[in-house]
Formats: C-alpha cells, structure tokens, sequence
C-alpha cells in the first residue's frame, strides 16, 4: 500500500510554510509534486514533505539563496541517481566514471559550504572586533561617570563562541 498523498495546504501546515512558499519552490525548480489530482491539486507524499523541510533548513538555518539551494539539491538528487547507475554497471570503466562524477558533485557541496562557513567566521569575526571597541569606549568611559553605573554591566561577559 502507498502512504497517503496530501494536498499543499496540509504539507504547508505540517512543515510551516505557506502554500505559496511551496508554489514558488516548485517554480523555482526546487519540487516536484508526487501527483496532481483529478482536479489539478498537487499532491504532495513524505519524501516531498522532507524535502521541503531540506529546502526549509537550508534556507532559515543556514542562510542560503535560493540557487545555492538549488545547486545543493541538484547535487543530492544527482548523487542518488548516480549510486543506483553505479550498483547496476559491471564495467569498471564505467563505475569509474560514475564514482568520479560523484566525487566532483561532492566537492563543488564542500565547496559550497565552506564558502558560507568562511563568510560567517568573517562576519563573526567583525562582530568580535566591534564587541573589543565598545569594551575599550566602556573601560574609557567608567572612570570619567564613576562606578556607581558600571554594576549595570558585567565586566567579565564574553560573546559566545
């Protein structure tokens, strides 16, 4: 038996998105409804429910564009189809090929990902360089107020890393 296919509005619900979210990773190329209805509804089955939630997290957590996710997903569903080619080839040319195509796939992802690492460590690395000024403007400024308004402030506090 199949497991039950949902129209949008109950995906949309379930994931906390809006339909129109959806519609637009479907145009965007991101989705693909499992089915349409008589009536042309989409219908949406549980792989379609997390990749949505994939699509979520990518975008939400970890700030990625809507190309960047497409290129991401491009990649997974491409690693995927590339592992069932790989398990039916016998040739080990061919299965050479297919797990070096596989490998490039993975390293533009690393790639990808280590971009937005090293794009967050500058940003929080500007952020702990502002944090350092202002406490050097504060220990400046303590002296000339008094310490009556300096137990407003711990002096210890650091920014989580």
């Amino acid at each position: 038996m199949y497991p039950p296919l949902r129209r949008i509005q109950d995906v949309a619900d379930e994931v906390g998105l809006t339909s129109r979210a959806i519609r637009y990773y479907e145009e965007m190329g991101l989705l693909i409804p499992a089915a349409r209805s008589g009536g042309s509804h989409r219908l949406y089955d549980e792989s379609d429910v997390e990749r949505l939630r994939a699509i979520q997290a990518l975008r939400d957590d970890a700030g990625f564009s809507i190309g960047d996710i497409a290129r991401l997903l491009e990649d997974t569903d491409q690693l995927a189809r590339s592992k069932a080619a790989y398990r039916s080839a016998e040739n080990p040319v061919e299965r050479l090929r297919i797990a070096s195509e596989g490998l490039a796939r993975v390293d533009r992802q690393i790639a990808l990902l280590g971009g937005k690492i090293e794009r967050l460590r500058a940003m929080s690395d500007d952020a702990r360089a502002r944090r350092a000024r202002i406490i050097e403007l504060v220990a400046q400024l303590e002296p000339e107020v008094g310490a009556s308004t300096t137990k407003a402030r711990p002096r210890t506090a650091e920014a989580p890393a």
